[in-house]
């Protein structure tokens, strides 16, 4: 009798602990996030967590954001994207092409989510944007189209300008495209190209030198992580220099530059949380398309004119979709 009891209570126990295992909530999903120039402080990635609670998400219950950062630095990026591979987490998401690349050439299985890539398929990354295959899906940023486009919105700005400098850097994947493209539409707008490389931050200094010798009215920026984790030298330099300059990213004249136009890289990192979401339900990251941003913003910032002494003109302004005075 007392061996019956035992017995009954064993079992009693054994399936209190069965049902107290069975309500145990499921670990945390992980995502890496791999940022080469925003950081995870920034506008930018805030939008990237507010898009995961959008889509239900909150972290440290459901999910567990693992940041790896760069801080402009491509030598970093081959070993940070090594690290979140041995980490096994369940996706990344990347803020750029460099690191995109660098993912794909990692891993064949984890999915990749681009937020913030220039041309997929340019640069190697995907065969279609219907239908991409493999395991990186995401977002296109579309820079290279709207590369003649700034050009032609600073000619606008300021009609005498003639003498333009061109920063950019070598080690992006897809700069020398740009330049080419630049080099096209340069005549028809009567202007005359320098171009400046800059790989590291040491050479910002020289850089502006080679722009003051070519007697450079206003400075292009090509975009790039690098750029944009130094603006602060930047604005420096180009404030020390007086030169208006354009840029792709509304960060840039939001804190200091003349102008932008470009896709907004917040709604973007937002969107990009979306495949998140959709990927850890199972979705296969080959069969989701990839989108292309839906807005194209026109910043202006009519203190930085004012101090340079110009003045935009009207046609500008009316057509701009952020006007900082």
């Amino acid at each position: 009798m007392y061996q019956v009891a035992a017995l009954l209570a064993c079992l009693g126990l054994f399936g209190l602990t069965s049902a107290a295992d069975a309500q145990q909530p499921p670990s945390p999903r992980r995502i890496g996030v791999l940022l080469v120039g925003l950081s995870p402080e920034g506008k930018e990635a805030q939008e990237f967590r507010q898009g995961l609670r959008d889509a239900g998400y909150a972290e440290g219950r459901d999910v567990v954001i693992e940041w790896r950062l760069a801080n402009g630095d491509y030598d970093r990026v081959p070993e940070l994207v090594a690290d979140l591979v041995q980490s096994k987490v369940d996706v990344i998401v990347v803020d750029s092409t460099v690191a995109a690349q660098a993912a794909k050439r990692s891993t064949s299985t984890i999915p990749i989510v681009m937020a913030l890539v220039v041309d997929p398929i340019g640069s190697g990354l995907v065969t279609s944007l219907a239908h991409p295959g493999g395991n990186v899906t995401g977002l296109s940023m579309m820079t290279t189209d709207l590369t003649a486009k700034r050009l032609q919105l600073l000619k606008e700005a300021i009609p005498r300008v003639a003498r333009v400098a061109v920063l950019w850097n070598p080690d992006h994947p897809f700069h020398s495209k740009v330049l080419e493209d630049l080099k096209m539409i340069a005549p028809s707008l009567s202007m005359e190209l320098s171009f400046v490389a800059v790989r590291t931050p040491e050479q910002f200094g020289p850089a502006f030198s080679d722009v003051s010798r070519a007697h450079a009215q206003a400075l292009y920026v090509v975009e790039d992580p690098f750029f944009f984790a130094h603006r602060m030298t930047l604005f420096k330099l180009t404030s020390k220099a007086r030169l208006p300059t354009m840029h792709e990213l509304r960060r840039f004249p939001d804190e200091g530059a003349l102008m932008s136009y470009g896709p907004n890289l917040s709604d973007l990192m937002r969107r990009s949380a979306g495949y998140v979401d959709k990927i850890l339900k199972g979705a296969k990251p080959g069969d989701l398309p990839i989108e292309q941003p839906t807005k194209f913003e026109l910043v202006v910032n009519l203190k930085t004119a004012k101090a340079l002494g110009l003045t935009i003109p009207q046609s500008i302004i009316e057509r701009a979709d952020r006007v900082i005075r």
